[in-house]
């Protein structure tokens, strides 16, 4: 049973029950980084969601949460060369670098993602 780091729409995904939720589903150990964390934090409560529901959601799924350290922020950065035709933005790079660094695959509903060539298994949920 091998690690997983979930992007900002692949959380999204699970929570909304959007395509490619099932895939994310399956998945036995998840992790996310504090970035992708905030991304999904803030789409939750520009919904409408309070604060302790955001909480208890987040609780239930029981993610490892990554936090954005100095090693992950100078990859990501690193990273920023390397996908800037893709157009990836700072939490994209916050969550590849993670895995990158942690040596596992990545889950995103980005498809674009699919097109960087990294040292990292980009596995695409839709």
């Amino acid at each position: 049973m091998s690690e997983v780091i979930l992007d900002s729409s692949a959380l999204l995904a699970l929570i909304y029950q959007e395509p490619g939720a099932d895939i994310v589903a399956k998945e036995k150990q998840v992790a996310i980084s504090t970035v992708n964390l905030t991304e999904v934090v803030t789409k939750l409560i520009e919904g409408g969601l309070l604060e302790a529901d955001i909480q208890d959601t987040l609780a239930a799924l029981n993610l490892t949460i990554v936090p954005y350290d100095e090693e992950i922020a100078y990859e990501a950065g690193r990273l920023r060369t390397l996908t800037r035709k893709q157009g990836l933005s700072l939490g994209d790079r916050a969550c590849l670098a993670t895995a990158l660094i942690r040596g596992v695959p990545v889950l995103t509903a980005d498809q674009i993602w699919l097109q960087v060539n990294l040292e990292v298994e980009i596995k695409c949920i839709r």
